[in-house]
């Protein structure tokens, strides 16, 4: 029997063209008037490339004064000129060298933490914008399956068991190790017959993240004091430990993740669109989720492994700039990374100058100002929801 050519419809010309398409139904008076079911999926164009271009420069050029501003703050002043030229001598683009002083504090002190603070943000805010679009929920971020704690396990287990095999690397290298395995083991034991369901890998996360913190807990009862100080402070998430060498340790993992990540912005917008619809799309469901997990893993392990535990990154800047510029993730996945990487510069350079000559734990800056917006958050969503389901 033949079969007649099929007619292209306004559903499939909307995901040609990169927009949300309508609801099957919607007739010309519900497009007129907007009465449309508000639980069924509405039409949301992409926003403008003028928006998002002015976005996507805007955070770059306040990420490139936050970095030069955080490069010359601190106990020893350096003027934001003397700091644009000594990188243009650097360069061998005119500009002048500093005293000696003031170029090693520059040049292995500020700098490095700087470096570091783009890379772990950027990494942290792509993450979250990944996850938030496999999980189809504004409210995920890369620690519910369990990267962070995972990571953290590792750590915790290297101080409190006084492993050295590695020097100075010890550390690090047990954490990434530790949450690249975390993730592995939570997503073997959510797959079944071939597929992984969100809920389950969900669930499972939970599940490993109290597992996690039941092996950091029982670390923690062996540790002795010196122990206990240097995890408490790991823990708390800090850039102080900062260098030259820890940022071409992460720089690798940090710049794979964030290039591969955006190739996946087409398939995670028709993933937005349901599973299923996806898959009658052409969109390999199961082997995206497992690719971008994996994608995420990298960069969270990574950020973790040099930074310690730092949260809501990677949950606020993802939600705001959706909020600012619409869901779509050809803008989404590299703007996450550049607000990401200009809120971490900027927590850090709080938690190096609010309270000198101490130094606030940056992750405990982090959370204390992105608990009060997450609580926020949840009751906008409640309110525009009508309440929870």
């Amino acid at each position: 029997m033949s079969t007649l050519p099929r007619t292209e419809t306004a559903r499939d010309r909307a995901v040609r063209d990169g927009m949300t398409p309508e609801p099957p139904g919607t007739d010309d008076a519900t497009r007129a008037t907007g009465t449309a079911d508000s639980t069924a999926p509405t039409a949301s164009p992409a926003p403008h490339p003028r928006r998002t271009a002015s976005l996507t420069l805007g955070l770059a050029l306040a990420l490139l004064l936050a970095a030069l501003l955080s490069a010359g703050t601190g106990a020893y002043e350096i003027p934001l000129g003397d700091v644009v030229g000594s990188l243009l001598h650097q360069l061998h683009l005119g500009g002048g060298a500093l005293d000696r002083g003031g170029d090693s504090v520059l040049w292995q002190v500020r700098l490095p933490r700087v470096v570091l603070a783009v890379l772990v943000g950027g990494s942290l805010g792509c993450a979250g914008a990944l996850m938030q679009g496999v999980f189809g929920n504004p409210l995920a971020e890369p620690g519910v399956i369990g990267i962070s704690s995972g990571a953290a396990v590792g750590a915790v287990g290297a101080l409190a068991l006084g492993l050295t095999f590695l020097g100075n690397w010890t550390v690090p290298a047990c954490a990434f190790a530790a949450g690249l395995l975390t993730v592995l083991i939570v997503y073997a034991l959510a797959r079944s017959g071939g597929r992984t369901e969100v809920v389950t890998l969900i669930l499972t996360g939970i599940a490993v993240n109290a597992f996690a913190g039941a092996l950091i807990g029982l670390f923690l009862f062996f540790a002795d004091t010196a122990q206990l100080s240097q995890i408490t402070f790991w823990q708390l998430g800090s850039l102080s430990q900062a260098t030259w060498p820890k940022v071409l340790a992460v720089l690798p993992c940090a710049l794979a993740g964030l290039a591969v990540a955006p190739r996946y912005a087409r398939r995670l917008d028709l993933l937005a669109l349901g599973e299923r619809p996806a898959r009658h799309l052409g969109v390999e469901v199961e082997r995206l989720r497992m690719a971008l997990v994996l994608v995420v893993a990298l960069l969270t392990a990574a950020a973790v492994a040099v930074a310690g535990v730092i949260t809501f990154v990677g949950l606020l800047v993802p939600h705001l700039l959706r909020m600012a510029a619409g869901p779509g993730h050809r803008f989404l996945i590299p703007g996450s990374a550049l607000g990401g990487a200009l809120v971490l510069v900027v927590a850090d350079l709080a938690a190096r100058t609010v309270a000198q000559p101490a130094e606030l734990p940056l992750g405990v800056l982090t959370a204390l100002f992105g608990s009060p917006f997450f609580f926020w958050l949840l009751r906008r969503t409640r309110r525009k929801q009508g309440g929870w389901a």
